[in-house]
């Protein structure tokens, strides 16, 4: 489980592909609190370190996640937001995010408006319904809310701490972003949905075998 608050802008340091996604990220400050097994988000991808040195971790990437999201796209030199897994007793800064891609969106455009950066940002369409006004929306890893919701996309409003913190400012019309809705809110749809059908109000096993547990 995770906050969408992002605790390190790291840099891929390299990238193989010779038998799936592997990928090796310079994070020098985040590096010293993590163990093999412990789980990163990268740009909002909920990966496992599994070697660790003092200046970076390495992790798999699996087939699936690699269609599901943008990280199939990184190069070295790349910079990757990152998170590591929430602890018993850490603050919950921004919402529950759980790692786990709904789908990539892309980026329509992006204008100032004072202090803050305004990014629009065209989703798959069958999240829009997730994604009205204030809703919570984690975009590559960073927890926002979304400030206007339109027929095609929604705009999402970054402070100047986000922009300093995390790699959202650099990108440009055209770029992919890893979108993962509120949890929360695909829970009440299924409750609602199991009500309306007189099933069930909960599966546990059909949520596990869908990824939000």
């Amino acid at each position: 489980m995770f906050t969408g608050i992002i605790r390190e802008v790291g840099k891929v340091a390299a990238v193989r592909r010779e038998r799936g996604l592997r990928l090796g990220i310079n994070a020098p400050g985040l590096a010293p609190t993590l163990t093999p097994g412990d789980s990163v988000a990268v740009n909002g991808v909920c990966l496992t370190a599994e070697s660790v040195t003092a200046d970076g971790f390495q992790a798999t990437v699996q087939p699936q996640t690699a269609r599901l999201s943008t990280l199939d796209e990184l190069a070295p030199g790349v910079p990757v937001n990152l998170e590591p897994a929430l602890r018993v007793g850490d603050p919950l800064g921004g919402h529950m995010v759980a790692g786990h891609v709904d789908g990539v969106g892309t980026l329509v455009s992006s204008r100032r408006e004072g202090e803050s950066l305004l990014l629009a940002i065209r989703p798959p369409e069958e999240l829009l319904r997730y994604l009205p006004e204030r809703a919570s929306v984690a975009v590559d890893g960073v927890s926002l809310t979304v400030a206007h919701a339109g027929p095609q996309d929604f705009t999402v409003s970054l402070v100047r701490y986000t922009l300093e913190e995390t790699t959202l400012a650099s990108r440009r019309p055209g770029a992919r972003l890893n979108l993962e809705v509120d949890m929360l809110a695909r829970y009440l749809e299924r409750l609602l949905e199991a009500r309306a059908a007189g099933r069930p109000a909960l599966d546990l096993s059909q949520l596990g075998e869908e990824g939000y547990f």
